[in-house]
């Protein structure tokens, strides 16, 4: 027989494109239209429909940057159109080859109801079916003209990002305002037509099925007249009958497809705009749970449910509805989908807390599995954080946009730090935004690594964003997809229900140690430095905030400010989400952070500063408020006490130029480029700077990746670099040397410090920043033999090597770490610790001459200048501290991380000291969190992990009278297992970075 496959192929192409489609709406007629342009920020509902319109024609431009405008669309359905499906056709403007980041809207009926969204691939909305003719029809739209800031030249720099920088332009056209008949036999037979199309091309050419699909739509064509597609579409269809019921074959690959709408809390849109980009999006998913039986929708983000049940209570009342039915599925069980990378052991852990709680106390639904499609990457502390949480799953799929290496499972067990293993899924449709397309099915069944062994993989389906979720076409084309011959089988279901099954079926998969690192994507740890700053601060605020209020409570009767700070954690996690935290947002999502932050800061303050002087009352005795987590200056960790004199430290001129700074436990030497070119750890008789090198060397490469400018850093950046050795200014400075250099357009003052009695050499870094596309780095060549390194993650720290054998290693050339990285010789190590960054990276070349050892280098990353999406990304500026501390075991590494990012608090009173509520007298016990129950209880909570990575027994000692003591998961509900106390002391024995959770109660 002849290959006429291209002929026929073609010819489905057109017929489909040029006939069949246009059919779906045989006879229109125009609506009328009027708007209104609210002159500021969004109104209420009210508002918008009572304002009054002026008129409006198709064709004309509309939409300020970030405007709202309220289209007003009335009209009558014709007499004779009586008996038939009438919708409105409603186009703003849309580009339909990019659904969401556009214009989008939310009609809504003349009594303020929402209907349901509109997007590029989603522009209709059903007026009756059938309609009687005759009908009043009368809509109102609210319409946001967000801007196109990702357009088909991606990475453009634009002004757009912000409504202070964006004008007044018009931003669309238009485009169609019409009352249709809906044809729904011409419609089915687009989707047949579609998805027999769509699996035709994914067959083999050899397959008999592909084609006995292609001589059943050449029937079908040539049953279609061309000049009455309506008249005859049903004849069609009928030639495609016997093609659609071929089922599946037993072996296919098993889809369970999920609802889905993947909607950024902020990234090219502030965070306004995505209160009105979830409800559009639930109003539309609940509009067609009512008219789809078999569809389930999943949502996560306890923040996005809290909007709407906050600002749109008239669609929240139908998304409880659709909840209780089971149909529209709550998910993940966080507050936000953050980052995982860079948020501290707390935050991590009550992203949990607060996205569970709410879900259980609005529905009483418990999570049992993590959901994460688009996070950049996974920090290896999260698996125990997920089981602590009493969640048992993870759910992501960025990990297929890796550029260097494939990963190996779609299925498979997640081992953490600890040893907690998560059963983790990544889909592998390679997307989360699946719209059933026969390409995306085929391509689920071929990638999915796992055959032989498993057969279930999961497709979250819908346009994400502001794309409006799953359509009413994808459900139909699942529907055919069900028991399909070359089909894998598709298959509405929840979360829960894939898992259940993919876990049974797979009892003993494989299973991956260690963090799940995306090889892209890596500048996130450090673009938008002031965000990731006022994380930092903001943790660490609400520590201090959460433990002297405790304090006070207990000891001096002081009001537990639960409300506040629960509003607190959940602003502060809300900023932590994927987009915000690695500063890959637009200039408006920044500026309001800062502004956020600097909120956030001065009420923690001001908590702090009250339970404080409950704690002391008033006088003049000067007490050290020790925060941390270890004894400081003689003061116990979360104690009040009267500092420890210290000694004093010595500023002598250095020979050949420079300082040398000394305080009997190290010596420091600074030349006079304002380099380190010494520091010598006294008792140890041990060079810490290897031979010939110099730290504090500040680095400047260009930064220019290949696309996603906020987000990456690609490996040629290394190819050229400007070491920054000039000086305008070396001098002392009180007990330590002061350092100014300028360099381009940009400036830096830095304060290098060496502490009566500290062995840490502490450096002070101002950097007025003006560069462009550049990328900053301060550079500490060591003289250290390691062949891996320790970087501090969630609840203890994490190893990586130094090398680059493999194509895995060499991938990780920029790394996360939180307060410090730590390397090692046996007996003798260096720790660097930071109260900000978190990108760095650690080479290491072996010298070729003199004694032939190892120099390990760490670099931080200090600053970047991309100019998409904020083109004045980290202008101004900015403030970084750092310490390096030689000699230091992982536990000084711990130990001087929490305390240069927690500093000690002076406070005149009339005590001299206020015991800590509670002691640990185990220096690898770490105690993150001192708070009261979140129940209202009065019962302390504490939570402690092993910090060390070694076996540990312990005893936690209280401070007030104990009637009992409970172990909790993170939402301070009772384990099984109950710690063995005898009175106030608790005996521990923890693993390697165990996380453990204390309810101590208190006695009346």
């Amino acid at each position: 027989m002849h290959d006429d496959r291209g002929l026929v192929e073609a010819r489905l192409k057109r017929v489909l494109d040029e006939r069949v489609r246009p059919a779906v709406y045989p006879e229109t007629v125009p609506l009328d239209v009027a708007v209104w342009h609210a002159p500021g920020e969004p109104v209420p509902v009210a508002e918008g429909i009572a304002a009054e319109p002026e008129a409006i024609e198709v064709g004309a431009r509309w939409g300020a940057p970030w405007g709202t405008s309220w289209f007003r669309v009335t009209g009558t359905v014709p007499e004779a159109w009586a008996g038939r499906t009438v919708e409105a056709l409603l186009d703003l403007g849309f580009d339909e080859n990019m659904p969401g980041f556009q214009c989008e809207g939310l009609v809504h009926r003349p009594d303020g109801s929402p209907v349901k969204g509109l997007n590029p691939r989603n522009q209709w909305v059903r007026i009756g079916s059938p309609v009687a003719g005759g009908e009043e029809v009368r809509l109102h739209i609210e319409a946001a003209s967000n801007p196109v800031i990702l357009d088909y030249h991606p990475f453009l720099p634009t002004q757009l990002g912000d409504r202070e920088t964006a004008g007044s332009e018009p931003q669309y056209t238009l485009t169609r305002m019409d009352l249709a008949v809906f044809d729904e036999t011409v419609w089915q037979l687009v989707i047949d037509l579609e998805v027999l199309g769509e699996l035709m091309a994914e067959l083999p050419v050899e397959s008999a099925r592909r084609w006995e699909i292609l001589r059943a739509v050449e029937k079908a064509l040539d049953a279609i007249d061309l000049q009455d597609v309506g008249g005859t579409a049903a004849r069609a269809r009928s030639r495609l009958t016997d093609v659609l019921a071929a089922p599946a074959v037993p072996s296919a690959h098993r889809i369970s497809a999920v609802g889905h709408a993947h909607i950024d809390s902020a990234w090219l849109w502030p965070l306004r705009e995505t209160v009105r980009k979830v409800a559009r999006t639930t109003s539309n998913m609940t509009a067609l749970i009512e008219d789809e039986p078999d569809f389930v929708f999943a949502m996560s983000q306890a923040q996005q449910w809290a909007w709407v049940k906050e600002h749109r209570p008239e669609v929240w009342a139908r998304v409880k509805k659709a909840v209780a039915d089971g149909r529209f599925v709550p998910a993940g069980g966080m507050w936000v989908e953050s980052d995982t990378n860079m948020p501290g052991s707390e935050a991590m852990a009550r992203q949990f807390v607060h996205g569970k709680r709410f879900f259980l106390d609005e529905f009483g639904i418990e999570n049992d599995e993590a959901w994460l499609p688009d996070t950049f990457g996974f920090a290896a502390g999260l698996p125990q954080i997920i089981k602590a949480a009493g969640s048992k799953w993870l759910l992501t799929q960025k990990i297929s946009w890796s550029q260097t290496n494939k990963f190996p499972h779609h299925t498979f067990q997640w081992e953490g730090i600890d040893g907690t293993r998560i059963f983790t899924h990544f889909p592998p449709v390679d997307t989360y935004n699946c719209s059933m397309k026969g390409s995306e099915i085929a391509h689920a069944a071929r990638n999915f690594k796992d055959k032989g062994r498993a057969r279930h993989s999961l497709a979250p389906t819908g346009w994400g964003d502001g794309g409006g979720g799953t359509t009413r076409e994808m459900i139909a084309k699942a529907a055919r997809l069900r028991d399909l011959e070359g089909s894998a089988t598709v298959v509405w279901e929840t979360p829960d229900a894939f898992f259940r099954k993919a876990e049974a079926e797979y009892p003993d998969p494989p299973v991956w140690v260690g963090e799940l690192y995306l090889e892209l994507h890596r500048a996130t740890l450090t673009s938008q430095a002031r965000t990731k700053q006022g994380n930092r601060r903001s943790e660490h605020l609400l520590r201090e905030a959460e433990l002297w209020a405790a304090t006070a409570a207990v000891r001096a009767g002081f009001p537990y400010p639960y409300e506040e700070l629960d509003r607190v954690w959940k602003t502060v996690l809300l900023h932590q989400f994927h987009d915000i935290l690695p500063g890959s947002s637009i200039a408006w999502v920044h500026r309001e952070a800062r502004r956020t932050y600097e909120q956030v800061a001065e009420e923690l303050t001001g908590i702090i500063r009250a339970a404080q002087r409950a704690l002391v009352g008033d006088g003049e005795r000067i007490v050290l408020f020790n925060s941390a987590p270890h004894a400081r200056a003689g003061v116990a960790a979360g104690g009040v006490g009267t500092p420890e004199a210290q000694g004093r430290t010595r500023v002598t001129p250095r020979p050949g130029g420079g300082h040398v700074l000394d305080n009997g436990l190290l010596r420091v030497e600074i030349d006079g480029r304002g380099l380190v070119v010494s520091v010598y750890d006294i008792d140890a008789d041990r060079e810490t700077i290897a031979p010939g090198g110099a730290a504090n060397l500040l680095q400047l490469h260009c930064d220019f990746p290949n696309m996603w400018d906020a987000w990456d850093v690609d490996e040629f950046y290394r190819n050229t670099v400007t070491d920054l050795t000039d000086v305008k200014i070396v001098d002392e400075s009180g007990d330590g040397v002061r350092v100014v250099r300028a360099f381009g357009s940009s400036r830096v003052t830095q304060r290098l410090s060496l502490a009566p009695g500290d062995k840490r050499l502490l450096v002070d870094t101002v950097v007025d920043w003006h560069e462009t596309e550049k990328f900053l780095k301060l550079a500490f060549p060591l003289d250290v033999h390691a062949e891996r390194y320790a970087s501090e993650t969630q609840f203890g720290h994490f190893h990586r090597p130094t090398h680059t054998n493999t194509s895995w290693e060499a991938a990780k050339f920029e790394a996360c770490n939180h307060r410090f990285v730590h390397l090692e010789e046996p007996g003798w190590g260096v720790a660097i610790v930071n109260d900000s960054t978190y990108g760095h990276d650690v080479t290491r070349t072996v010298r070729t001459d003199g004694d032939r050892g190892t120099t390990t280098t760490v670099r931080v990353s200090l600053l970047r200048a991309p100019r998409f999406p904020d083109p004045e990304t980290d202008q101004g500026v900015h403030r970084f501290r750092h310490a390096l501390v030689p000699g230091a075991g992982i536990g000084d590494a711990v130990r001087e991380g929490w305390r240069i990012n927690l500093p000690e608090r002076r406070v005149s009173g009339g005590v001299d000291e206020v015991a800590p509520l509670v002691t640990v007298d185990q220096d690898a016990v770490v105690v993150t969190a001192v708070k009261l129950a979140d129940d209202g209880s009065s019962d302390v909570v504490v939570r402690l992990h092993e910090a060390h990575g070694g076996r540990v027994r312990a005893t936690l000692t209280a401070g007030f009278e104990v009637t009992d003591v409970v172990a909790t998961d993170l939402l301070e509900r009772a384990l099984p297992e109950a710690p063995a106390y005898d009175g106030r002391r608790v005996a521990l024995r923890l693993r390697p970075f165990e996380l453990v959770t204390l309810r101590l109660r208190r006695a009346a």
